[in-house]
């Protein structure tokens, strides 16, 4: 329900009056640290009718790393053996036991039955309540926030309390402590206003190839002897030995995420597709509209066509002929994040514990002018078995519970068999925009901590670092961690735990090459997720865009490249009457891999002030494991079950 919607509801439909019946509250979740530029304007009116959501607590959470493990590792008698949504749907569904707890807390609570629904995948329950009502049920105060710079209004609480007996069946609650820290655009914020919304959906992603303003007038599409100052396809399968054509594109599929109003042209695929893929001029992917996701052509620039121009360009020219799939994400109105994209492959996640968030997501359907007004875009098409996604957050944006709840469906994907690839990002050991942290963890303008990404953090998912052809070397020789432009994004989380695939590389680096750096600037403590887990080139891209072609950089180029391989990968298996290989980061980081990657032992990834961490022998918080050899990757994934 949107935020322009709510005050229009009848405050005597909603007169129930809570009893004097009071429980033994305990504190559930609270914000760690006020954002930066917002003022607390004002309590929130008491009459203010707010749509509360509560996540129900899931049944098999604890056991999530295991069953996915079980077919992902490659040592595991059941590798392969994925599960079917309704298998995956049955094994995180909340207990009955779960469901009755909490509506016997809302009703002894005075909230009446008849107010109350379940969601079909009964994932959340849902009520609609004034502040008083809220506030009274959750020991709390919401209070108005201003931002300083453009006026815009969000409402949030500091903490909030449930009582004791049901707090083992609440993840989390919204609307409360979740808080948005960046503003939106500008063309975006009038239309909020003009909507006089409060609370409303901050989405705020760092992602996007970089450019250095080089044009390049002259690009030879088998010419080997420039890939140091020019990548182009046949750059790359060189690099990494790349020598398969695809012949299983019926039966295999590939994946990519653009969130609207990023958008290809037409005339810029071809333009790539004719000088470097001439077969493939006139070939476009295949468009899954997902919450009103279009492919606009009204706003044409390097920031409106420069991912989406990179990402499609590339993957059709490494898997030629597989067929693409465009996940297009979010109206023109109010625009999309992660969430939204996964609610379209996975019908269960629209609603797992209490759906999408207000203060993060795109919340559909739009009711604002021009927005999209259909139903959300919920289970409308199977997971490809590769998506590959060039955005990112940063780790310290999100609450760690909203952060949970999103890993946990990375790895849901993992269990049906399908590979997630992230970039790690473009900044190194800070966060988007070279952002870092202070002591407290907050997002300062001269913070000196490490900010790492999300949900890049996540072990449930493959992140993905960029590397160089350093100049004046050639595709024979080994390349170093990305230093043109970019820096390779990598470091550590402080949030999510160390995963055990990769334990023993994470621990052997602390060990073997302790960073100078102390706790006071990133989570060195070894039982944290590191990332990124592998790299591709992500320096001198040559790309069509805008009508030429011009240089672009970025872990936005190496992602997808990875998630092509990937693909020509899944490819040979189902040729072979074998399955995709899903969640791949078990088996890279298994000694049976260790040979099938170039490691990459020089270059850094500056940040915060700092040259950042070091590349050096084995993985290592700049580029991972190291780059694809495919000619060593394929046989071993063709070798297991």
């Amino acid at each position: 329900m949107h935020w322009a919607s709510l005050f229009s509801l009848s405050l005597a439909a909603l007169a129930t009056a809570l009893p004097s019946r009071r429980f033994n509250h305990v504190v559930h979740e609270k914000r760690t640290f006020e954002p930066i530029d917002w003022i607390q304007d004002r309590r929130l009116e008491a009459h203010k009718i707010l749509p509360m959501r509560i996540g129900l607590t899931q049944q098999n959470l604890h056991r999530v790393e295991e069953m996915l493990m079980a077919v992902s590792h490659p040592e595991s008698a059941t590798y392969g053996q994925h599960l079917s949504p309704d298998e995956v749907i049955d094994l995180f569904a909340p207990s009955d036991d779960t469901i009755n707890a909490i509506k016997g807390w809302l009703n002894d609570a005075g909230i009446h039955p008849d107010r109350l629904s379940l969601s079909p995948g009964k994932g959340w329950v849902e009520f609609d309540a004034t502040a008083a009502e809220a506030e009274e049920l959750l020991k709390t105060e919401y209070h108005v926030y201003t931002h300083a710079e453009t006026g815009v209004e969000q409402i949030s609480c500091h903490s909030y309390s449930v009582p004791e007996h049901v707090r083992e069946h609440v993840d989390l609650i919204k609307p409360t402590v979740h808080f948005t820290h960046r503003v939106p655009s500008s063309n975006s914020l009038s239309r909020k206003r003009d909507a006089e919304r409060v609370g409303t959906p901050r989405i705020s992603m760092k992602g996007g190839p970089k450019r250095n303003g080089v044009k390049v007038t002259q690009a030879s599409p088998t010419d080997l002897s420039n890939c140091d100052v020019n990548i182009v396809p046949d750059c790359l399968r060189a690099l990494y030995k790349v020598n398969h054509t695809p012949v299983s594109t019926a039966k295999n599929s590939y994946g990519i995420v653009e969130f609207t109003p990023q958008a290809f042209l037409a005339p810029d695929l071809d333009l790539f597709f004719g000088n470097f893929s001439p077969s493939q001029v006139g070939v476009r992917p295949d468009l899954v509209s997902i919450d009103g996701g279009v492919v606009q052509t009204t706003q044409q620039s390097f920031d409106f066509n420069g991912e989406s121009a990179l990402d499609l360009e590339y993957s059709f020219a490494l898997t030629n002929p597989q067929p693409i799939t465009l996940l297009q994400t979010g109206d023109l109105v109010e625009g999309a994040s992660f969430d939204n994209w996964l609610d379209a492959v996975d019908g269960s996640f629209c609603t797992f514990q209490g759906g999408d968030n207000p203060n993060f997501d795109g919340i559909y359907p739009d009711r604002q002018r021009g927005g999209f007004n259909g139903p959300e875009s919920c289970g409308i098409i199977k997971p490809p078995f590769v998506v590959s996604v060039s955005f990112g957050q940063d780790e310290a944006d999100v609450t760690p519970a909203y952060a949970q709840r999103q890993c946990t469906e990375y790895a849901k994907l993992g269990m049906l068999g399908t590979t997630v690839l992230y970039s790690s990002g473009d900044d190194g050991v800070a966060g988007g925009g070279g952002v870092c942290l202070n002591a407290r963890g907050q997002p300062a303008n001269r913070g000196t901590k490490f900010n790492p990404g999300f949900p890049v953090t996540c072990g449930f998912l493959t992140a993905v670092g960029a590397t160089q052809i350093n100049p004046g070397s050639t595709v024979n020789d080994p390349e170093g961690a990305c230093e043109q432009v970019i820096f390779s994004g990598g470091g550590f989380s402080n949030v999510f735990a160390l995963p055990d695939y990769q334990s023993a590389a994470v621990k052997g680096f602390l060990k073997n090459h302790p960073p100078p750096f102390t706790a006071a600037q990133f989570n060195n403590s070894g039982n944290v997720r590191a990332f990124p887990d592998l790299s591709a080139n992500g320096a001198n891209y040559v790309i069509g865009i805008d009508g030429e072609f011009e240089l672009v950089f970025g872990t936005s180029a190496s992602s997808p490249v990875v998630g092509s391989l990937i693909t020509l990968i899944n490819d040979a298996r189902i040729a072979a009457g074998k399955g995709p290989v899903g969640f791949i980061n078990p088996a890279i980081y298994s000694s049976a891999f260790a040979g099938a990657f170039n490691d990459i032992t020089t270059g850094g990834n500056q940040g915060c002030g700092t040259a950042g961490f070091t590349s050096t022998t084995g993985w290592d918080p700049v580029t991972g494991v190291g780059t694809p050899n495919f000619e060593k990757l394929l046989p071993l994934f063709l070798a297991l079950p």
